[in-house]
């Protein structure tokens, strides 16, 4: 859960940086990182998400 905590901080501050940018600079390139970087972020809680479930459904199907 920490690399997931980590994940969310580093999206936070770099969607943050890149709004602030597009507003300082008025260049749209930025809105568009902002953007993809939200994407990225989503992608891969889903696939973290998954792979954790995957893993609690293997764990309690299994005997002992």
């Amino acid at each position: 859960m920490i690399v997931l905590r980590l994940a969310l901080y580093l999206t936070a501050i770099g969607i943050g940086i890149a709004l602030v940018l597009a507003l300082l600079r008025r260049d749209r390139r930025y809105l568009r990182l902002a953007w993809q970087i939200f994407k990225f972020a989503l992608i891969l809680i889903l696939v973290f998400a998954a792979i954790v479930l995957i893993g609690r459904i293997v764990l309690f199907r299994m005997p002992l």
